[in-house]
């Protein structure tokens, strides 16, 4: 077999021994936790490596070149050696201290999550967290750089495993000074966003409203929505902010909800980590459920 394999990567050869064995991308990247398209990219990438092609690709699948199953028969048994240490690696190591890695909205990790579960957890177990939103989130878990996220939307993307965990309700909140002016044209009041596309506040506008905000005006656009909080409490305009957030501040008379719904806008979290057809990472598996209970108690 003609080509080079000093460089093959680790990651490579799993993905070549997944396909060979299943017979497809998407399953293959569904048993590793990877996106198809990296998956595909690296069988792409071996097979120039090589020189040859591994695979033909069917109607029915991925089926194995004369190439393809020699290249098989040479490396399967290595593949699944070093995957068996590194997975006997990560069980020694849960025994001692372990670091998850985890992802998702700056509000909710910090006002729900973080104070409470690492009472939930061992002293053994540490998080690493980070903060952002969108599909960023996701890559950074395909890629690996993250166990697990937090998205505001369901990740429906092959590899990932995602399920409910929290219900938060949206209120449309200002300063009290701007009470009477919401009465009577509420799309006067300057807005206070989250992002330069008012995509909260749009939502809000056409669930709630049923119509198109007309003319709203942005006075600052902050990706924190305790930023926002604090600029509405001080008089600067009105914003739309998950219940939980903005209660404390309504309760103490500094924000009041401008608008009451018969029916809550009502926006769904997920809890998402890679999909393993076997062998899940118990450490990653723990801080899940955590995550679930403790967000479950306040949905």
């Amino acid at each position: 077999m003609g080509g080079r394999t000093d460089k093959v990567s680790w990651d490579t050869l799993r993905a070549f021994v997944a396909v060979y064995r299943n017979g497809s991308i998407s399953k293959a990247a569904d048993e590793l936790g990877m996106a198809p398209a990296s998956v595909s990219s690296k069988i792409v990438s071996l097979e120039r490596r090589l020189g040859c092609r591994l695979f033909e690709r069917t109607h029915v699948g991925m089926v194995a070149t004369d190439r393809g199953k020699d290249f098989a028969d040479r490396v399967s048994r290595p593949v699944d050696a070093l995957a068996k240490a590194v997975h006997a690696g990560i069980r020694q190591a849960g025994s001692g201290e372990r670091t998850v890695f985890i992802a998702g909205p700056a509000e909710f990790l910090s006002m729900v999550v973080l104070p409470r579960i690492t009472q939930m957890l061992p002293g053994s177990l540490r998080l690493n967290v980070r903060f952002g939103v969108g599909d960023e989130l996701i890559e950074s878990m395909t890629t690996g750089q993250v166990d697990m996220i937090v998205s505001t939307a369901a990740p429906r993307r092959s590899g990932i495993a995602f399920e409910p965990i929290f219900d938060e309700e949206l209120v449309l909140v200002a300063h009290p000074c701007w009470t009477e002016q919401a009465a009577q044209s509420i799309d006067t009041i300057p807005i206070l966003a989250y992002d330069a596309t008012l995509s909260i506040v749009r939502r809000y506008w056409r669930v709630v409203f049923g119509r198109r905000p007309s003319r709203l005006r942005r006075a600052v656009v902050v990706p924190d929505m305790r930023v926002l909080a604090g600029i509405a409490a001080r008089g600067a305009g009105m914003t739309v902010l998950p219940k939980y957030l903005a209660e404390d501040r309504i309760a103490k008379g500094d924000l009041v909800v401008l608008h009451e719904p018969e029916t809550p806008l009502v926006n769904t979290l997920y809890v998402a980590t890679r999909r393993k057809v076997a062998d899940p990472d118990s450490a990653v598996e723990m801080v899940r459920t955590a995550l679930v209970e403790l967000s479950g108690s306040r949905a």
